[in-house]
């Protein structure tokens, strides 16, 4: 899938393992992990299938977000980018047409 970013400063921060590393550090590995996973799944229904990642649609005041597991409490936030929005007969979002996403943060929400 193709990244986008929601601000240049996010950009830098995971845009280097360098910089990955000043910004996360004990968890680096994983947030680089996260970064290798999303390039290499062609959409979101293959991201969604990967058991660690833990792709998951948020809800609530979060409604249109979704996240990926960093570690126990740390989560990458991210919005599908594609426009128009591929949805299903129902108005679900349709996982297999999905092809960009646009991180917004990585936070502990919980």
């Amino acid at each position: 899938m193709e990244i986008h970013y929601a601000g240049n400063k996010m950009e830098k921060k995971l845009s280097s393992a360098t910089e990955i590393k000043k910004a996360f550090g004990t968890n680096a590995l994983r947030v680089q992990r996260r970064i290798d996973e999303i390039r290499a799944s062609p959409c979101l229904a293959v991201l969604m299938q990967i058991p660690a990642a833990n792709c998951h649609r948020l809800t609530g005041n979060r409604k249109g977000e979704w996240a990926l597991n960093i570690s126990a409490n740390h989560r990458m936030i991210f919005e599908i980018a594609d426009d128009p929005l591929p949805k299903n007969e129902d108005g679900s979002v349709n996982t297999i047409l999905v092809r960009e996403i646009r991180i917004i943060n990585t936070e502990d929400y919980h």
